[in-house]
């Protein structure tokens, strides 16, 4: 029993941190306590079974099977234990959700003991974790004319398990909690420093508000207030859940003001209710709908219009905000799901119909949307199996089709991949299950992902995957004792579940970690593809990508399907000549700057597809546009290129997937030389003319055009968080985009950060053309504050040292990373010096290195979030600026914001990445539709 009295160990050590005992999700431990419950004299019996009924995690842990062999000697009679009957082991196995609970229950329906038979058959009817393995053998069952099969299959068809569940409650009551002004990061909800602990959930949910006890106090106080309420959380004046696909930041909220969503498994709570004045960010309301939350656009403040119908402007320009209903700490509302309006008592105050679609209210009543993506599988089989017509019982898929309308490119990447639906053409505002061609899990929400298969009884990868990948980026940059003790176990689970791993768990090649969005960028070899990634910058430039949560991403490598509306698509075409002192990076910044001034301050971008025509950028350049765009806000985007720029991407594509072939990444599948196959195929279908590269429609239809003028940007556009702002909402945003001269030349800049993903090889060879450029002139180069390069891939830097780069980098790099040897503790300060980082996420990710407290910092990074690349001091506020590679590598070098003189001598002949927009629209004419 040593096994057992380490886990005693253990449960006092977390006493001390105020935990209870860690879930048990291990065979052998299990089956230690199973022996002490047969024991009756055994003087841990009693505990032993608390453990056992209430502390088992479900689905296909080792834990789950052991569990549920039990439960059935239990049933059979093989085993007495009188305090738990077979009716109560019934009752536990309904519980279990899959993988080794259905075996047992499907072995104790189809047995000769009809008694026995009905009973599990009751139970069966309830659950919808059934995968093939399971169907055949009830197929098989009733092929063979099992009375008990016939009965249960004809129960799926009917979609029992989810018609006699109870409806929602007509009425919620809520009570408000302000979790903070302005847009709130998943940061707030579960910090990225506190990400090796995502997977013990209870020790994760005390990182709540970044560990703030006295707001996790006010929540408990509010709570203890309203005990008949639900806490509504909300983001005042901003958006609830920014900057992450972070399913860990839905299951702390859930934790902390959910219910549980079983009696028998600890510390998994559903239900959550959050709410923001300007909406949910799409990611987070996906999760909340995995969770089976509400998430509410609460739009209680309105922009201010004077008599004459004219919107009212501040001194800056700014639209006035006015409040139309005050949902201030403490404020009980009722969520009314039939009318589905939110009231303050009597008083109606918003109509909350999206919250409440047919489709969200299934989710509500299942307990989230696995259930109902399962449940409607199951009622498939069950149908064809029976040979009728599916009964009506779920919400239909909403079908919107304009006769005459062309398609954006969404819409046609949607039809193409639709499954289920009547076979009209479907526009924007279909909601449609599609089938998803690449799936990326990153590496600290991977271990979620991997609790998540396990609770859906998964345990291999849907044969309709083209290819999916495990990172290894986020975890990168400190080999420490946390990321030692889970990555391997990660990599080992994902590698047997069918994914090409970062880290192979048996050492036989070299570690990657390579930043999981460059990767599928990579692997990515079809414009028409859809890709759902476990990171918000899962914005491919080929395809459509879209940032998932950990479950998310579990649901599409378990069944290779995702659900969800067609999104409405922002047009954006570019005019004018770049000129050559600017970077690309300056056209990203650039676009978001003009599209606000646009369009009077709303950001149009929100919620929706951005459909760049960039045309003639490849791939690695383009994705710095994609990859800016979960910053702006935007569902997703999609390039529009030329078929030329196209064939070059695929073939670049094909040389990455290529080396890592070579490096023995590859399994018995052989999926990567399968993508490589695909990419030539559809490299051939362009050269034919067969099917041209992707574009939409000349008759489409968008929520808005843009265009953005290269003429009027003369000078590096940096993103500023603007800290100290007067209105809190505003600080932290994305949109205050600012000239370089507004600076004056004059801001101190503490640290430098070129990385990681938004950048590609060229911004690396910007960096050591820059050192030479600055070497001939002045002999040598000092840094007045510290550089950190971080390149994205391997393959760049590999490049690099063919082409020379590398060696000049090295030269002028005070660290370089060594592989053999990695750092195993965070960098804490730093030195006046270049400092050459391993591929990976590094400080933009910032969960394992940090600039220090309170600096000032010049970045390449899409993260200026509060806390996330530099946390605040005493002294001052933390602050990441965020621009393009010469301008952070000449900040660096001044320790200063440099002048607009002083930068265009410092890029002078230097090639920057440059951009050309189309000389012809990149649209299809009605002649031309191609077929999906």
């Amino acid at each position: 029993m040593h096994r057992y009295i380490e886990y005693l160990k253990e449960i006092e050590e977390r006493k001390s941190q105020g935990l209870h005992p860690k879930p048990i999700d291990g065979a052998e431990l299990l089956s230690e306590v199973i022996v002490q419950i047969k024991d009756v004299a055994n003087e841990h019996r009693k505990d032993s079974l608390n453990f056992f009924i209430y502390n088992v995690l479900p689905g296909t842990t080792s834990a789950a099977g052991v569990k549920a062999e039990f439960l059935k000697e239990i049933i059979l009679g093989e085993s007495i234990v009188e305090e738990i009957s077979p009716a109560f082991a019934f009752e536990q196995l309904s519980h279990m959700k899959g993988g080794p609970s259905i075996k047992v229950l499907l072995d104790l329906a189809l047995s000769d003991d009809v008694s026995i038979a009905n009973e599990a058959a009751k139970v069966l009817k309830t659950q919808v974790f059934l995968y093939e393995a399971d169907t055949e053998r009830l197929e098989e069952a009733f092929k063979n004319g099992n009375e008990i099969a016939k009965e249960i299959i004809e129960s799926y068809a009917k979609a029992e398990f989810f018609t006699k569940l109870p409806e929602v409650a007509e009425e919620i009551k809520v009570v408000t909690y302000i979790a903070g002004v302005g847009d709130i990061s998943t940061d707030l909800l579960s910090p990225g420093s506190d990400a090796h602990s995502r997977s013990d959930r209870e020790l994760h949910g005390k990182c709540m508000f970044e560990h703030n006890k006295e707001r996790q106090n006010e929540l408990m106080e509010l709570q203890e207030k309203h005990p008949d309420k639900t806490v509504m959380l909300i983001a005042e004046k901003g958006t609830m859940g920014v900057g992450s696909s972070r399913m860990s930041g839905v299951n702390n909220v859930a934790l902390w003001i959910g219910k549980q969503a079983s009696p028998y498994v600890p510390f998994i709570n559903i239900a959550p209710i959050v709410a923001g004045t300007n909406g949910i960010s799409p990611i987070f309301l996906t999760t909340v709908g995995v969770t089976g939350g509400i998430g509410i656009d609460l739009k209680n403040w309105v922009k201010k219009y004077d008599e004459a119908g004219n919107l009212v402007l501040d001194e800056d320009g700014e639209p006035v905000l006015e409040q139309a209903y005050s949902v201030e700490t403490g404020t009980v509302l009722t969520i009314n799901t039939k009318k589905k309006k939110l009231y303050k008592g009597d008083e109606e105050l918003i109509d909350i119909s999206s919250s409440l679609t047919p489709q969200k209210m299934e989710f509500i009543k299942a307990g989230g949307s696995y259930a109902i993506v399962f449940g409607k599988k199951l009622q498939t089989f069950a149908a064809k199996v029976l040979g009728v017509e599916i009964p009506p019982v779920f919400a239909a898929s909403k079908e919107i089709s304009h006769e005459g309308q062309g398609l954006t490119a969404v819409e046609k990447i949607f039809n193409k991949n639709a499954v289920g639906t009547s076979g009209a053409t479907l526009h924007a505002g279909s909601y449609v299950r599609v089938e998803v061609n690449i799936v990326g899990s990153q590496d600290t929400t991977g271990l979620m992902t991997s609790q998540e298969l396990e609770m859906m009884a998964a345990t291999v990868i849907s044969p309709i995957v083209d290819g999916a990948y495990q990172s290894g980026c986020h975890t990168a940059s400190v080999w420490d004792l946390k990321a030692q003790r889970n990555i391997p176990r990660l990599m080992k689970f994902m590698n047997d579940f069918g994914l090409i791993t970062a880290r192979d768990p048996k050492g036989a090649y070299h570690s990657m970690t390579d930043v999981i969005h460059k990767v599928l960028n990579d692997i990515t070899v079809n414009d028409w593809a859809i890709i759902i990634g476990g990171d918000s910058h899962t914005r491919m430039s080929k395809g459509v990508a879209f940032g998932a949560d950990s479950g998310t991403v579990a649901l599409a490598l378990a069944t290779g399907e995702a659900s969800m509306p067609i999104p409405e698509s922002v047009k954006v075409t570019f005019k004018g000549k770049m000129k050559d002192h600017m970077d690309f990076r300056d056209v990203v910044h650039a676009t978001q700057a003009q599209m606000l001034k646009e369009f009077g301050g709303e950001n149009v971008f929100q919620g929706r597809v951005i459909e760049v025509h960039i045309g003639t950028l490849p791939s690695d350049q383009a994705f710095t546009f994609t990859d800016w765009t979960a910053e702006m806000k935007a569902k997703a985007s999609i390039c529009i290129s030329q078929d030329d720029t196209l064939i070059e991407s695929l073939e670049i594509a094909k040389g990455r997937i290529q080396i890592m072939i070579d490096k023995g990444m590859d399994n018995e599948k052989q999926v990567l030389q399968g993508l490589i196959d695909k990419a030539d195929q559809r490299i051939a279908e362009i050269k034919s003319g067969e099917k041209p590269a992707l574009t939409p429609d000349d008759n489409a239809k968008y929520y808005a055009e843009f265009v953005v003028d290269l003429d009027i940007i003369d000078e590096p556009m940096i993103a500023d968080p603007d800290v100290h702002n007067e209105d809190v909402s505003k600080r932290y945003t994305h949109d205050t985009i600012r000239a370089l001269s507004f600076y004056g030349g004059d801001k101190k800049v503490d640290l430098g950060f070129v990385g990681s993903c938004m950048v590609h090889k060229g911004d690396l060879k910007i960096v050591s053309h820059m050192l030479r450029n600055l070497e001939k002139k002045h002999g040598n180069v000092e840094f007045n504050a510290p550089l950190v390069v971080t390149a994205p891939t391997y393959n760049i830097i590999d490049e690099l040292k063919e082409e020379g780069d590398w060696e000049l980098l090295q030269k002028y790099s005070g660290f370089e990373f060594d592989d053999a040897a990695p750092k195993s503790t965070a960098r804490t300060e730093y030195d006046n010096m270049m400092y050459l980082e391993r591929p990976g996420c590094n400080l933009c990710m910032g969960n394992q290195e940090k600039a220090e407290k309170g600096d000032t910092v010049m970045a390449t990074s899409t993260r200026l979030f509060q806390g996330r690349v530099v946390a605040d001091s005493d002294r001052k506020k933390g602050e990441s600026l965020l621009a393009s590679t010469p301008v952070v590598v000449l900040a660096a070098i001044l320790g200063r914001t440099p002048t607009i003189e002083e930068y265009e001598a410092a890029v002078e002949g230097i090639k920057l990445t440059q951009f050309a927009p189309p000389l012809k629209k990149l649209t299809s004419g009605p002649g031309h539709k191609i077929s999906y």
